[in-house]
């Protein structure tokens, strides 16, 4: 539970998943502290049915599971197209990567000699997940496997509490976080929580960082985890997550 960092653009491809790993390991809670459960993800598959290979079977799987995505098919726009689909307005592509093998002439310091040196580079292009798009066949949406059953614990005066708070606020994925840059409050669905409790003390948590923004309160949320800055940020939303239960008593 943190405030998340976005990564700049214009990256290759190898530099984009290497800093969103890190930022994930920086950002992401323990999992075993987390007070809520994950959504089944399973092996990335292509629109076709194959089964992704090497690395893009570790970074698909990391993006669904960040994104909450329950299907495993991933597709190009045009794919999606082809099959009479669209993705929906305001949904962001990630990517899939392959490696492109070319021949350079090269020649040898020594002798002069010209010889064809077989090379290959890493190349990446843009991919939707199925449960980005609408008017796909049902096929590319297998049925979920996990019970969504609401927690025991609700009370009507929290829910009113945070209601009343302006905060630009989603429930997507399986993490929770507050991104600065589009100042939102990312939350797990309220099912996948163990009990009403932990849902208000994480919600609690993040709005205190969303507290933190420039028009607000003005903190600065730009820090690297590790340094006293990022853990001072930290403690302040530790505090917050006692605040919803303390201005109702």
């Amino acid at each position: 539970m943190a405030y998340r960092k976005e990564q700049g653009g214009g990256l290759s491809p190898a530099t984009r998943i290497t800093q969103e790993i890190i930022a994930r390991l920086e950002a992401g809670t323990k999992p075993w502290i987390k007070p809520w459960r994950g959504v089944p993800v399973s092996r990335p598959l292509r629109a076709c049915g194959i089964p992704y290979r090497g690395m893009n079977v570790f970074w698909l799987w990391m993006v669904a599971d960040m994104c909450g995505y329950a299907s495993p098919f991933w597709m190009t726009y045009n794919q999606a197209k082809s099959l009479g689909a669209q993705v929906r307005k305001g949904e962001k592509s990630t990517i899939a990567i392959f490696y492109k093998s070319y021949t350079k002439e090269v020649e040898t310091p020594d002798t002069g000699e010209k010889t064809d040196e077989a090379r290959r580079v890493l190349k990446a292009y843009p991919v939707f997940n199925a449960d980005q798009i609408e008017g796909l066949p049902e096929r590319f949406h297998p049925a979920a496997t996990l019970e969504l059953v609401e927690p025991e614990g609700r009370e009507a005066d929290l829910d009113a509490f945070f209601a009343a708070i302006p905060v630009n606020l989603r429930h997507q994925g399986c993490e929770a976080y507050y991104e600065p840059t589009a100042d939102r409050v990312t939350m797990p669905p309220v099912s996948l929580f163990n009990g009403f409790d932990h849902y208000y003390a994480t919600l609690a948590h993040e709005l205190s960082h969303w507290t933190g923004h420039a028009s607000r309160l003005g903190r600065d949320l730009k820090n690297r985890f590790g340094t006293a800055a990022y853990a001072a940020e930290e403690l302040v939303a530790l505090s917050g997550q006692s605040a919803p239960s303390a201005t109702l008593q």
